[in-house]
């Protein structure tokens, strides 16, 4: 690995779990992988130290923030010069309704991912934030039908 740790088995083990439930406790993490809760503890701290686990955080139903809508963007610029591709990039990241924001091989040149309350907010971001930067030249907007599979 490139953060010169080796990960065995049994850290994977705790990776998934903390990964599914990152409040588990030492001693119900260690029951799960198979250790007695001070080596556990000591692997989670190495993961944590080598930089292999690298938070933990709560999950929040976007609804209860008056963000319960998603849409996802591509995004295509017309900028050529890295001054202009660092501006867009540092604004398009300073909005608040920008929950992920990813530079793209090929097209698109960006990816959004935009959490606002409803269509007319989602519109209000669109035309007063995102489409009126200097260098977009294309958006497309994708509105969720079904969430599959989600991370978190």
């Amino acid at each position: 690995m490139s953060n010169g740790i080796s990960i065995d088995r049994v850290d994977r083990e705790i990776l998934f779990h903390l990964g599914q439930d990152g409040r588990l406790s030492n001693v119900e993490l260690a029951k799960r992988v198979g250790l007695t809760p001070p080596p556990c503890l000591r692997r989670v701290k190495r993961l944590e130290a080598a930089g292999v686990i690298t938070g933990y955080r709560a999950v929040i139903d976007p609804q209860v923030l008056g963000r319960g809508l998603e849409v996802l963007i591509d995004v295509e610029v017309s900028a050529t010069d890295r001054r202009t591709f660092e501006e867009f990039e540092d604004t398009v990241a300073s909005f608040e309704e920008v929950m992920e924001f990813r530079r793209m091989f090929g097209r698109p040149d960006y990816f959004v991912r935009v959490m606002v309350a409803d269509h007319a907010a989602y519109e209000a971001f669109l035309v007063g934030k995102l489409s009126g930067l200097p260098c977009v030249l294309r958006l497309e907007s994708h509105l969720t039908m079904k969430k599959i599979k989600a991370d978190g």
